[in-house]
C-alpha cells in the first residue's frame, strides 16, 4: 500500500491525539444496562489543520495537490449552507493562493441566509469568490459543472471537488488515517473493539475501510447516518471503498458485509436539530470540554449513546469516536443546544 506515488500537499503536523473520555464513560455507563458500559476513548481529527481543522483536511491534502499539479486556479465546491467541506476547501484555496467557488444546495428549504454565521460568516471572512444557491435536488454535480465551464470560458482552470471530498483520491486521507491508527494503537498499548464516525458523503467511512482492509486490521467500524439510513449509506460506503482500493491496486473486493452502517439518528432531516443530538453535544462537552456540532459529530455520537444504551458492547469495550470537527456550525445552533 504505496501512498507515495501520489502528489500530497501537508496541512497538519504530526497525529491527531488519541484520548480518554473518563469523565464522559462514567456519565454514560450510568444510563446502560447494569450501571455499566464501554470505555469510550477519541480521535481528534477535529484538531487537524486548515480553518478549523477537521476531516476534510486529510483528504484535501491529496486532492489540492491534484489540482497544483494540474495547474489549477480555482477550486469548485459543493455542499450545504453550513458546510464544514466548502469551509476547509476555501482555507486550502487561501493558503495555496488559489480563487475559491461554492454550488450550495438550500437542503431544507428557506435555511439559507447571506447574513448567518458559522461556517457561512467564515465563508465571506476568508474571501470565498462566488457561490451560487440551487434548491434541494439539484444535480450537484452538473451544478459544478457549469460553474466550472463559464471558468473555463473566461480563461481560468477550475479544479472540481465532489462533495465531502468524497472520491478515490480524497479518500486516501483516511488510508493514512488508518495507517496512522495502527501506530498509535501500538504505542498506547492496546488496539479498540470498534471505531464509530459519522457517516454522510462517504469518503471518511470509505476511506477509513479500505485502510482497515489493506492493513488486516479487524477493528469493525460503525458508521452513523447523517442523511440516510444503512439500506441507502451501505451501498455508497462500499462503493467508496471499492473506488479507493481499485486505486492502490490492492486486489480486494470489498463485501457488502464488511459495511456496517446504522440509522435513526439523523432524523427528522439532515442538518435539522433532534433531542438525541442534543444531549450528545452537551454531555460530551460538560464531561470533557469537548465540542461537536449538530449536523454531524453531535448525531454520530448520539448512534454511539444509544448503542451503548442497547448494551450493543460488553462493559469496559473500548470504543473509539472519529472526532471529524464541524466546529463553527456549532455557533449558528446555540439557541437549539442551550434551549432544546
Amino acid at each position: 500500500m504505496d501512498l507515495a506515488r501520489f502528489p500530497r500537499r501537508r496541512y497538519s503536523q504530526g497525529a491527531t491525539p488519541i484520548e480518554l473520555l473518563r469523565r464522559f464513560s462514567a456519565e454514560l455507563a450510568a444510563t446502560c444496562p447494569g450501571g455499566a458500559g464501554p470505555e469510550v476513548w477519541i480521535k481528534r481529527d477535529d484538531m487537524l489543520g486548515l480553518t478549523p481543522g477537521g476531516n476534510k483536511t486529510r483528504k484535501l491534502e491529496f486532492l489540492v495537490a491534484e489540482a497544483l499539479a494540474q495547474g489549477c486556479d480555482t477550486l469548485v465546491t459543493c455542499g450545504a449552507p453550513q458546510s464544514n467541506h466548502c469551509r476547509t476547501t476555501l482555507s486550502a484555496a487561501v493558503k495555496e493562493g488559489l480563487k475559491c467557488q461554492f454550488v450550495i444546495e438550500e437542503r431544507v428549504p428557506g435555511s439559507f441566509s447571506d447574513g448567518a454565521g458559522g461556517n457561512h460568516f467564515l465563508f465571506r471572512l476568508m474571501g470565498v469568490e462566488d457561490l451560487t444557491v440551487v434548491p434541494a435536488g439539484t444535480d450537484m454535480a452538473g451544478a459544478m459543472d457549469r460553474v466550472a465551464g463559464v471558468l473555463r470560458s473566461r480563461g481560468r482552470k477550475p479544479y472540481v471537488i465532489p462533495g465531502g471530498g468524497s472520491n478515490a483520491l480524497g479518500g486516501l486521507g483516511y488510508v493514512d488515517c488508518a495507517a496512522e491508527l495502527q501506530r498509535q494503537s501500538h504505542e498506547i498499548g492496546h488496539g479498540f473493539d470498534g471505531v464509530v464516525l459519522g457517516s454522510g458523503s462517504s469518503g471518511t467511512h470509505g476511506g477509513l475501510l479500505a485502510g482497515f482492509l489493506a492493513l488486516g486490521i479487524e477493528t469493525p467500524i460503525i458508521g452513523v447516518g447523517v442523511s440516510r439510513d444503512p439500506q441507502d449509506q451501505t451501498p455508497l460506503v462500499r462503493r467508496e471503498a471499492q473506488a479507493v482500493c481499485d486505486l492502490l491496486g490492492l486486489g480486494i473486493d470489498v463485501s457488502a458485509d464488511a459495511v456496517r452502517c446504522i440509522g435513526g439518528y439523523w432524523q427528522p432531516k439532515y442538518s435539522l436539530p433532534n433531542p438525541m443530538m442534543i444531549e450528545a453535544v452537551r454531555l460530551l462537552a460538560r464531561t470533557e470540554a469537548i465540542l461537536l456540532d449538530p449536523v454531524y459529530t453531535g448525531k454520530a455520537m448520539a448512534g454511539l449513546i444509544g448503542l451503548a444504551r442497547q448494551g450493543f458492547w460488553k462493559p469496559r469495550d473500548r470504543i473509539l469516536f472519529l472526532h471529524t470537527g464541524g466546529l463553527p456550525s456549532l455557533f449558528a445552533y446555540q439557541d437549539v443546544v442551550l434551549k432544546g
